[in-house]
C-alpha cells in the first residue's frame, strides 16, 4: 500500500481511482464494510482504491480542546486500512485553512484534480466541506458535474445498534471491552512504551509493566481486565491489567499497569499493545496487603481462564 502526506502527493500521469473518505478511527466493522466496498468496486473497474483520511482529528482542529478519545493511533489505522487491501492511504493534514475549503473546492480540489476519482464510496452520514455543509447528494450532484459516480454504504447495525466510533467510545469508556470488541471485529487495543513505576507490584509478587500511553488513548474505566500482551517480534502474552489510581495505597495518578502472566522477562523501555478481552471487576480500596495479594491471585487466574 502506498502512502502519501496530502492529496498533492498523488505523482504525475495517477490515473482514475475509486475513493473512500472518512477519519476511520477504529476502522471499526462499518469501516472495514465501507472501505471493503471501494476495494471491491476498484478492482472490478481496474483501477486504484484510495483512502483519504485525516491527521489531526477534525474536531480538534474546528473545537479545539474537544479531541475525542483515539480508537486506533495512525500507525495502527494505516495497518488495518492496508489489510483490507487498499492499494493508496492519503492522510491529508487537516489545519484550520482546510476546514474553512467550501463543500465544491473539496471535490474540485481533491476527488477531481488529484485523485481523478471515477467512483466514490462513503456512508451513508458522510459530511464533508465548511462547517460539514456537504452531504451525500450534493456529492451526488457535483459528481454529475465532474464526471464521478457515487455510491453509500450502508450503516453495520447489529440488534439495532449502529456500530459508529462514538458507540465504541461510550463503550470502551464504560468498560464494556466485549461489546467495543463486537462493533470493531477485533478487541480493543491501548498503545503505550513500559515506563517505571512505584514497583510495588513487584514487592506484591506481581511485578507489572506500567504504560505511558497517548494522551488522546481511549483507555477503559478504571478496573481490572482480562488481556492479551503484544510485543513486537514476540508472541502475546496473557496479562492482567489494572487501570486507575491505586487506591489502596493513597495512588492521584491514573496508571495502565499489566501483570503477564508466565513471564519473568524485562519490558522497560519495550512500546506495547494491549488488547482487551474482557472486564473482570471494578477498582477496590483493600484495608491491608494480604487481601489485596490474595484478590490479586484470583484475578490472575480468572484472567488465564477467559483469555484461554
Amino acid at each position: 500500500m502506498q502512502r502519501w502526506r496530502g492529496y498533492e502527493a498523488a505523482p504525475g500521469g495517477w490515473g482514475r481511482s475509486v475513493v473512500t473518505i472518512g477519519v476511520f478511527d477504529g476502522v471499526h466493522q462499518g469501516h472495514q464494510a465501507t472501505i471493503g466496498h471501494a476495494v471491491a468496486r476498484a478492482r472490478e473497474l481496474g483501477v486504484k482504491s484510495v483512502v483519504v483520511t485525516f491527521d489531526p482529528h477534525p474536531a480538534e482542529v474546528v473545537r479545539p480542546g474537544s479531541h475525542p478519545a483515539v480508537l486506533t493511533e495512525p500507525a495502527r489505522k494505516a495497518e488495518l486500512i492496508e489489510a483490507l487491501g487498499v492499494d493508496v492511504l492519503c492522510v491529508v493534514p487537516f489545519t484550520a485553512e482546510f476546514s474553512r475549503l467550501p463543500a465544491e473546492a473539496f471535490v474540485h480540489d481533491i476527488l477531481t484534480e488529484h485523485l481523478h476519482a471515477t467512483l466514490v464510496v462513503v456512508g451513508d452520514n458522510f459530511r464533508f466541506g465548511h462547517r460539514a455543509a456537504g452531504d451525500v447528494a450534493l456529492l451526488e450532484r457535483l459528481g454529475r458535474t465532474f464526471g464521478f459516480g457515487v455510491e453509500g454504504a450502508p450503516l453495520v447495525a447489529e440488534a439495532g445498534t449502529v456500530f459508529s466510533s462514538t458507540y465504541i467510545r461510550s463503550c470502551v469508556d464504560a468498560g464494556d471491552v466485549r461489546a467495543a470488541a463486537a462493533a470493531l471485529g477485533r478487541p480493543h487495543r491501548v498503545e503505550g512504551v513500559v515506563v517505571r513505576g512505584d514497583q510495588r507490584g513487584r514487592e506484591l509478587g506481581y511485578p507489572t509493566a506500567n504504560l505511558l500511553t497517548h494522551r488522546y488513548a481511549a483507555v477503559p474505566a478504571d478496573g481490572v481486565y482480562a488481556a492479551r500482551l503484544v510485543r513486537r517480534g514476540g508472541d502475546p502474552l496473557v496479562a492482567a491489567v489494572s487501570i486507575g489510581t491505586n487506591p489502596t495505597f493513597s495512588g492521584r495518578e491514573r496508571r495502565v499497569e499489566a501483570y503477564a502472566l508466565d513471564f519473568s522477562g524485562d519490558l522497560y523501555g519495550e512500546r506495547l499493545a494491549l488488547d482487551f478481552v474482557a472486564h473482570l471487576r471494578e477498582q477496590r480500596t483493600y484495608d491491608a496487603i494480604e487481601p489485596l495479594v490474595a484478590q490479586i491471585a484470583e484475578d490472575v487466574e480468572r484472567t488465564r481462564r477467559a483469555v484461554s
